[in-house]
């Protein structure tokens, strides 16, 4: 799903007396947050003024202009669609902290102990397998089945230097160290994986039949199984001696210095609400709820279903530079 580049605080100034705007820089789809952003808007009264990413630039992109802007911060809340360059952010010091009241609902494993950033409707990394042309008695069971010479071009991934898949990288270099997931890269570069633009261009090149399977996340594999396409999501790595399945909150964070810090704690509080990630959980997206008040039934396999990797997402925030430059030197060459 194509984002398009809409900064709506150009349009019009809030009128005297009116509630202060909050601006929102959104990783999200739009096709997913607007809904929401919508609602609280109607709920508050508060003026809601959004920058959605460029798709091309997945996530990166809207890091980028926050850092552009420290010097004069124009966005409240960055809702990023993935976890680890919220966190460069905070250890650049371009996050200041916040205290939602709704924030005491979830695990610790997915809120900044500091008050930075907090974690909500995630999705999981998954392999997207097309059924017609992979019987499941031979189906990868785990990233490094992927290796396999039998899989040598039948397999995809995402340009792996924006959005969930360079953060899926950075998780790896993490969690395995850089020596085993630079391996990893390189053997799946010697199968001749195929690199694609993004995770939605991934399901879809699956589900048309032209790649056996490919990495992906949760939301984009549900929407081609919601398109009918013959496609089936398998979760990787869950067996108890291997690494676990990796699963990617989305994550909330107050710029700092930003213009309007009260509207924005008010927003995320919203955002964190059972019944926003009861909203997104329904949708399209097939988010993943962490609230812990969630009582509902998750379309996908949640961290409490099947092992998830554990990741220290600090360290991976910190081998982001690292992996990206083996990506660009190495992988994409």
């Amino acid at each position: 799903m194509m984002s398009m580049l809409l900064l709506c605080c150009t349009l019009f100034a809030a009128g005297a007396g009116d509630p202060q705007p909050v601006v929102v820089y959104t990783a999200l789809d739009r096709g997913f947050s607007e809904p929401i952003l919508e609602a609280f808007e109607r709920t508050t009264g508060i003026d809601v003024r959004v920058v959605y990413d460029a798709e091309a630039t997945k996530t990166i992109g809207l890091v980028n202009r926050i850092r552009a802007e420290k010097n004069r911060p124009r966005c409240d809340v960055f809702w990023n669609n993935e976890i680890v360059n919220t966190i460069r952010l905070k250890q650049e010091g371009l996050l200041q902290a916040c205290n939602p009241s709704e924030a005491a609902n979830y695990p610790k494993q997915f809120k900044d102990p500091d008050g930075f950033w907090y974690g909500f409707a995630a999705r999981a990394r998954v392999l997207i397998v097309n059924t017609k042309l992979v019987k499941p008695d031979v189906e990868p069971k785990s990233i490094f089945d992927l290796t396999d010479a039998k899989w040598k071009n039948k397999v995809g991934i995402a340009k792996p230097l924006f959005g969930t898949t360079a953060s899926h990288v950075a998780c790896l270099f993490a969690s395995l160290g850089e020596k085993r997931a630079a391996k990893w890269l390189a053997d799946i570069k010697a199968n001749d994986v195929q690199i694609l633009s993004g995770n939605r261009g991934c399901a879809q090149a699956v589900g048309r039949g032209e790649l056996h399977c490919a990495l992906t996340d949760t939301d984009d594999a549900m929407l081609e199984i919601a398109a009918g396409s013959p496609v089936k999501i398998v979760y990787l790595d869950t067996d108890s001696t291997q690494i676990g399945t990796l699963f990617i909150p989305n994550t909330l964070s107050v710029v700092k210095d930003c213009p309007n810090p009260e509207g924005a704690e008010k927003l995320i509080d919203y955002l964190l609400s059972v019944e926003v990630e009861t909203t997104l959980s329904n949708g399209p997206s097939a988010q993943i709820p962490l609230n812990t008040k969630f009582a509902g039934q998750a379309r996908v396999k949640t961290p409490r279903q099947i092992k998830s990797m554990t990741v220290d997402f600090a360290e991976a925030a910190r081998q982001f530079k690292q992996a990206a430059k083996y990506i660009e030197e190495h992988f994409l060459n």
